[in-house]
């Protein structure tokens, strides 16, 4: 158990380093839970500077990873990512307010061009893919978010599942990939 001095000084230095991502651009609001390790860069892009913004009483578990890469991570109100997550916004993400997101999770915005044979795939560029999660989704561990998808609002997508299409308010997916099993009541 931890005694108040360090309790103090836990808080001190999380208040610490909202403040040196809010210096380099990252918008945190004060009520912020940070856990350590973990990441957030924002990358320059042809379009510009990366954003990544929060909004009030979200909650960054440990070893959460939010790479803009020179686009936009958007999160609403109590939003909770929890260990592991990894978020990538080439192409814009979009999450809504009281989501949860379980650990291991990975939510993309972006692809690879596939060229001709001859010409090598990593030096083509990134698709932009924006991808949206709406309010209250529930999406369960290990699940993975490929670009340009649409997760409707309450929506629940089960744990380890892939999703690879667009999904309907309220509906229940599981799977590889990720299908429509029912809804919520």
């Amino acid at each position: 158990m931890l005694t108040y001095p360090a309790l103090w000084s836990r808080s001190c230095l999380t208040a610490l380093r909202l403040f040196c991502l809010r210096r380099r651009g990252v918008a945190l609001p004060r009520r912020t839970r940070l856990d350590r390790h973990t990441e957030f860069t924002l990358g320059v892009a042809s379009c510009g500077r990366g954003r990544i913004k929060a909004g009030a009483g979200c909650h960054f578990s440990t070893g959460a990873i939010l790479h803009a890469y020179g686009g936009s991570i958007g999160l609403g109100d109590n939003v909770f990512l929890g260990p592991y997550v990894v978020i990538y916004g080439h192409g814009g993400v979009q999450i809504g307010a009281d989501t949860l997101i379980s650990m291991h999770c990975r939510i993309l915005s972006s692809n690879h061009t596939v060229p001709p044979p001859g010409t090598p795939i990593r030096s083509q560029p990134d698709i932009l893919l924006p991808t949206v999660i709406g309010r209250d989704v529930w999406i369960g561990a290990g699940v993975t978010v490929l670009g340009g998808v649409t997760i409707g609002d309450g929506c629940v997508v089960g744990a380890g599942a892939v999703v690879t299409h667009d999904l309907p308010l309220n509906s229940i997916a599981v799977g590889v990939p990720a299908r429509i099993t029912g809804g919520r009541q």
